[in-house]
């Protein structure tokens, strides 16, 4: 490390911010001093004008007093002192149409008329209090009639609807076990129907492993010598008849499927028709229901609306009276105004 140049460097910085320390001082006293003249030259202005103003006031003082000017009478603050009074006496002959200083009520007798008239509204604002009272007392007369007339259509309507609604499900109750009677019905008669189907089945097969067709009768080869004897070769199967009978009878079992199930397609036929019938019904009964629910609700609205215009009407009756007799009094009020 050159530490002869460190120093020096560290020397002309010190120099240079001595430098700039110096400059600086020397720039904030030349601020200080240019401060120092400019309060001077505002205060000098100031003064200037203070003096330039009281010397205008000192002027109008004595140069322009308001007793010079033209229009001093206009302005005068003793001219009502200085004139005349606007009226002497009721009986003034400057008092005329024209001259508009003698009105109605102003007259000697003013404090006995207005004691008279204070007396008057007093007594008119009594009257009124009292007419007041009595619209409210009516008016809350006839609002605990109309709310006690309202609960009770209210629990007309709760109790008519709480029937309805027993009613209804009592319906429900009956239709659901009907139903339920008629599902267990069907569903017995279905068991039987399957019993009994499987019964004819076991009984037909059991016929036909009994039968000669498969049991190979012997009475089908019996010789002419005798039943005990049988004749193999010339045995060739059943007879005709035999074989006439046993499709008569399958015919028979096939005509009485056919038969049995042409029944049971028209029960389910007529159980469909009496289940359409039922819930067809039952939606009548719903639908007429519920209208009927609607028209009393109509009803009772419409006996609402009706006591609630009623109401309505009275209230704006009683507002009417009640601003009838407020011109009155505002007439009394504008006219003692004057009087003053």
């Amino acid at each position: 490390v050159d530490k002869d140049a460190l120093d020096t460097q560290v020397k002309d910085r010190k120099i240079q911010e001595a430098a700039e320390k110096a400059w600086n001082e020397e720039f904030a006293n030349e601020m200080k001093k240019n401060d120092k003249i400019i309060c001077m030259l505002e205060e000098r202005q100031k003064s200037d004008i203070r003096n330039i103003n009281k010397d205008i006031n000192e002027f109008r003082k004595n140069f322009q007093k308001p007793e010079t000017r033209r229009e001093f009478d206009l302005s005068d603050p003793q001219a009502l002192k200085k004139d005349r009074p606007a009226r002497l006496s009721d009986n003034d002959p400057r008092c005329t149409a024209s001259s508009l200083q003698k009105f109605m009520g102003e007259d000697l007798n003013y404090d006995q008329r207005m004691k008279f008239q204070k007396e008057q509204l007093r007594e008119w604002s009594l009257q009124q209090q009292r007419e007041w009272k009595n619209a409210l007392a009516d008016q809350k007369f006839a609002d605990d009639l109309y709310d006690k007339s309202r609960i009770e259509l209210d629990q007309k309507s709760m109790e008519q609807q709480r029937k309805e609604e027993e009613n209804r499900r009592a319906v429900c109750v009956a239709t659901k076990d009907f139903n339920r009677a008629q599902a267990a019905e069907v569903a017995e008669k279905k068991k039987m129907e399957k019993y009994k189907k499987m019964k004819d089945d076991m009984d037909e097969i059991t016929s036909l492993l009994q039968g000669d067709f498969l049991s190979e009768n012997p009475e089908q080869a019996v010789s002419s010598f005798g039943r005990h004897r049988v004749i193999p070769d010339r045995w060739k199967g059943m007879s005709q008849d035999q074989l006439m009978a046993i499709r008569s009878s399958q015919q028979q079992q096939v005509l009485e499927k056919l038969r049995l199930k042409e029944e049971e397609r028209q029960k389910e036929a007529e159980w469909d028709r009496q289940s359409i019938q039922n819930a067809r019904a039952l939606l009548i009964l719903e639908r007429q229901q519920q209208r009927q629910s609607l028209a009393r609700r109509q009803a009772l609205d419409n006996i609402n609306a009706e006591l609630s215009h009623e109401q309505k009407s009275k209230n704006i009756y009683l507002k009417q009276e009640e601003y009838s007799n407020v011109p009155t009094a505002q007439f009394y009020a504008q006219f003692n105004t004057t009087s003053r």
